[in-house]
């Protein structure tokens, strides 16, 4: 696998980022028009919640600092009860619902890298949250997970000939349906989504 300079990861919130940062021992190199944080082999940029802003800070991200490959890492929620609360997997396969094909009317997917040997699953990404039970399980016919920034990155990072692999972190389940229950529950898990990266990730890229 590629030994470029670093390794570009992106997240959408301080809130998920928060471990990465004191983990990876970062420093904050810019705070406009996005958040960057440094380390010997890393670049941690903050993008903002949703595909638009996913978009523009990869590829900021890629122009500005030319990574070897990119990470888009955080929480997702769970469509239904395949995917455990607090765990993380890694997506090898999102979908757009919100974004069908004109002509078949099917939604847009997008094909990330892969590592072999870690949980796997299926990502949907939207512009609008999922917290109705019932658009959540329209959405687990699809998809295990359903984030709102994966399927930016991935396609943005094709466009750029940039390696890209997706790791999320279950922080919430059809249980959950408020936004300060989706908060409380990523500042329990995001630790362990910090580990799991540095246990099984990390030293793979």
């Amino acid at each position: 696998m590629s030994r470029d300079p670093f390794v570009g990861l992106i997240m959408a919130t301080e809130l998920e980022a928060a471990p990465y940062i004191e983990g990876l021992a970062l420093t904050e190199l810019a705070a406009e028009p996005f958040p960057v944080y440094q380390g010997e082999r890393s670049r941690l940029i903050i993008s903002g919640i949703g595909k638009a802003n996913a978009a523009m800070a990869c590829a900021y991200l890629v122009q500005q600092h030319e990574p070897g490959c990119i990470l888009n890492l955080g929480a997702a929620g769970a469509t239904d009860g395949r995917a455990t609360l607090g765990e993380s997997y890694h997506v090898t396969r999102v979908i757009e619902p919100d974004r069908p094909h004109l002509r078949t009317g099917t939604p847009f997917e997008h094909v990330p890298d892969i590592l072999e040997g870690l949980p796997a699953a299926t990502l949907a990404t939207q512009d609008q949250p999922v917290k109705d039970p019932a658009h959540r399980a329209a959405v687990a016919l699809q998809a295990e997970l359903v984030d709102m920034e994966g399927a930016s990155v991935v396609q943005t990072a094709r466009r750029f000939r940039v390696p890209c692999y997706l790791f999320k972190f279950v922080s919430d389940s059809p249980a959950h349906t408020k936004s300060s229950e989706i908060e409380t529950n990523i500042r329990k898990y995001r630790q362990a989504s910090y580990a799991f990266f540095n246990d099984n990730v990390r030293t793979r890229l």
